[in-house]
């Protein structure tokens, strides 16, 4: 598109020649030559980084100030008008939209439901977990052009942000993974948060799909909110998940009964919560394709984004498990089950704060339970809160890990727990 066409789409002011944009970032060490910057106001000001991206090739950019040389779209509010591109954008292209939040497993969903789908299409999906007012917009803008089918992870802090999301995707699908103790503390306890996943159900048009997790009953009851046909997946869903096993690093194998025929399905990705992920995947696929068997395909060497399950043997020959993106009590659950799928001799969790909480003492203690209960050691940092002393250093604390040894990483994104596992696969053990 030409920087005029910007301008028009966002009721904005050219400045300077009338260039070719293609794409859009906030970013500008990250800028590919042609792209749209949008610098955005926030605890820096992006403003002051318009020279480098000019410098590394930027095409145009939006500006709120007075222009800087180059070609400047002047508007009121950048981040206003990165969203009203967006819109514009999505608008221009006539092509399935599958739209997936969720408490726990959206991102890998995400992933999950590209891979399945890039069998057979054109996919264009969020960078990991690139889902906000920010990572959403650029991601409908970086849509090549034979786009067939967009995928967009959709995140929420609080409510009414999933529906703004909306305003701009217009998703004709919707994917709704899970309704788990995420941002409780935001939205006044674990309703608020089905009030909030609720909402991309509720922006679906009556000629679209809502895909609903039969398995939690929150999410299963948001069909009676959809204007659209709902299928479900699960253990009890349309699309139906059966004799799932897993192999000695908890991969899951499993096979799935669906409108569209049976399938037999095996992941590389760890965890029995996966194949939930996978189901809906399919379910997307089915509805999107009319078939499944490709898709299946797909999965089987599907992987994810970063510090979600990723399962590495470290130099000394010992298992680590990298969850360390995020946390909830439901994700932590699920990913303690993993770890306890593991064949090692020795298990252990190295486990850091859980944020946003609204009852954070019963949420650490919970999860500090389960470990017990699985026979998984408790290494905890960061917090006291999961029923043992915390460590300032969990590698010390872990001791020589080598082979028959599995160790999990998992915390919420503000404890940076992926170091440590960073640091145990490269043997920076005591």
């Amino acid at each position: 598109m030409l920087a005029s066409q910007v301008a028009a789409a966002v009721g904005g002011s050219l400045s300077g020649p009338d260039t070719p944009v293609d794409g859009a970032s906030f970013d500008s060490r990250a800028l590919r030559a042609g792209a749209l910057f949008v610098p955005l106001v926030a605890e820096r000001d992006g403003h002051t980084f318009i020279d480098a991206a000019l410098a590394a090739g930027a095409g145009a950019y939006l500006t709120s100030r007075a222009p800087q040389g180059g070609t400047a779209i002047c508007v009121d509010n950048t981040a206003t008008a990165l969203m009203e591109l967006a819109a514009w954008a999505r608008r221009q292209i006539d092509v399935p939209v599958v739209g997936v939040t969720g408490s726990v497993g959206k991102t890998s969903t995400k992933d999950l439901i590209a891979a399945a789908l890039g069998a057979t299409c054109v996919v264009a999906a969020n960078e990991r977990s690139f889902n906000n007012e920010q990572g959403l917009p650029v991601t409908i803008l970086a849509a090549p052009d034979d786009v067939e089918v967009l995928v967009l992870e959709m995140g929420m802090r609080g409510l009414g942000e999933i529906a703004l999301l909306c305003g701009v995707a217009s998703p004709t699908i919707g994917v709704v993974t899970a309704v788990a103790g995420a941002h409780t503390e935001r939205v006044g306890g674990i309703e608020g948060v089905a009030r909030a996943k609720r909402e991309l159900v509720e922006a679906l048009p009556a000629s679209g799909t809502a895909i609903l997790n039969a398995d939690d009953h929150r999410v299963a009851a948001m069909a009676s909110h959809s204007a659209a046909p709902v299928v479900t997946y699960g253990a009890a869903g349309d699309v139906c998940i059966t004799r799932l096993t897993l192999d000695d690093l908890a991969r899951p194998s499993f096979y799935v009964e669906s409108p569209w025929g049976g399938v037999g399905v095996q992941l590389a990705v760890s965890g029995a919560h996966m194949a939930s992920n996978a189901a809906a995947a399919l379910a997307v696929a089915g509805v999107i394709e009319g078939s499944i068997e490709h898709a299946a395909s797909a999965l089987s060497w599907a992987h994810v984004s970063a510090m979600r399950m990723e399962v590495d043997r470290a130099r000394s020959g010992a298992i680590i498990v990298n969850d360390a993106y995020n946390a909830n009590p439901d994700s932590m659950r699920a990913a303690l089950h993993a770890l306890a799928g593991i064949d090692a001799r020795r298990r252990v969790a190295i486990l850091g704060p859980m944020a946003e909480l609204d009852d954070a003492a019963v949420g650490h203690r919970q999860v500090g339970s389960i470990a017990r209960e699985l026979g998984i050691e408790v290494i905890a940092t960061g917090t006291d809160m999961y029923g043992t002393a915390p460590v300032d250093d969990p590698i010390e604390a872990l001791g020589a890990i080598g082979e028959g040894d599995a160790v999990l990483v998992k915390a919420s994104r503000i404890a940076g727990l992926e170091r440590v596992a960073q640091a145990l696969l490269l043997g920076f053990t005591q």
